[in-house]
């Protein structure tokens, strides 16, 4: 099969590309990003604007899209610029995609995604959720990590603060607040997209700890 796979060059996405390129079930997976990426026989890595998506190249047409693209308000800068990059342009992926015939998306979600919570962040996860499924995708799963763990190319100063108080008391802690490797993360984002099951579904945290 063939996967297209946004946000490679992030922590979970890394992940993600790494599990899809070694999966003998995969046949090709497409990274489209801002930067070159290490070549690979399966890779196929297309440089691209996303701002202006190129709505006529021959990647879209694939079996599944999984997304791990994602920012930090501190990165962005503002809220409209976070929004844009963890609500629209996913969107405008899963548009594309699924004008040319992928029936699979899979989203890396938060825990507390809901287009109706006082918090920004989770706000604008549940309104890509929302929106994802109003795309007409005959599968289409929400994984819902919590605290992700793993190293980052950026510093994080508060989610490692937090992290490291998690690692201390992880063990008396409930599932769905313990942190979830980025590599668990990554392993239920291929299996939707390989396995495919029909309608919607959640991946919630304490199923990634």
């Amino acid at each position: 099969m063939k996967i297209l796979v946004l946000g490679a060059t992030g922590l979970v996405g890394r992940h993600t590309l790494a599990l899809a390129l070694a999966d003998p079930r995969v046949a090709c997976v497409i990274a489209p990003t801002r930067s070159a990426l290490a070549p690979h026989p399966k890779l196929s890595a297309p440089l691209v604007d996303f701002e202006n998506l190129d709505a006529g190249a021959a990647w879209w047409q694939v079996d599944a899209v999984i997304c791990a693209l994602g920012t930090t308000m501190r990165v962005a800068g503002s809220q409209a610029a976070f929004r844009r990059v963890d609500h629209d342009f996913p969107l405008a992926f899963a548009r594309l995609a699924r004008r040319d015939g992928t029936p699979t998306y899979v989203l890396n979600s938060a825990a507390g995604a809901d287009p109706a919570s006082r918090f920004f962040y989770n706000r604008v996860k549940g309104e890509l959720e929302r929106d994802l499924a109003q795309e007409g995708f005959s599968s289409l799963t929400f994984v819902r990590p919590g605290l992700i763990g793993g190293k980052r190319t950026e510093v994080r100063f508060a989610e490692r603060l937090l992290a490291a108080a998690l690692m201390v008391a992880g063990p008396l802690l409930p599932r769905r607040w313990r942190i979830n490797p980025a590599s668990s993360i990554a392993r239920a984002l291929l299996a939707a997209a390989v396995d495919h099951p029909p309608g919607q579904h959640i991946v919630a945290a304490d199923q990634l700890a």
